[in-house]
């Protein structure tokens, strides 16, 4: 069982910045975040390979957002820069305990935390 932590969501100005931060209490391959806009269904923004520090983006944040770990603390972070106002969602930290899925598979996640609100004024 894995434990997930978020914090750092809040309201933020259009090209504004933030920074998420999510603790896992446990063990995995990859740790990554998500998103879900009102209406939406949940879709990938970013992850990270715990041990080899691999990155994977979606299209829509590669060059804006950053995901990063402390593998030694086991926390996972995302740097938001840039921010618009289609990144306004409630973001998730998840994990897959092995690399058997693709790290953008919604449906192939082990542990997700309970969200954390972004909103992005414009």
């Amino acid at each position: 069982q894995v434990h997930l932590e978020e914090s750092g969501g809040g309201l933020v100005q259009a090209g504004g910045s933030l920074r998420l931060s999510c603790t896992a209490s446990g063990p995995s391959y990859r740790g990554g975040w998500f998103r879900q806009a009102p209406g939406k269904e949940r879709e990938f923004v970013a992850a990270i390979n715990w041990d080899s520090g691999f990155t994977y983006y979606s299209d829509s944040v590669q060059g804006r957002f950053l995901v990063s770990r402390d593998n030694a603390r086991r926390i996972l972070y995302l740097q938001m820069n840039d921010l618009l106002g289609e990144d306004t969602a409630i973001y998730y930290c998840a994990v897959q305990k092995t690399s058997s899925y693709p790290a953008k598979d919604v449906r192939r996640i082990d542990y997700w935390g309970q969200g954390t609100q972004v909103t992005v004024s414009s």
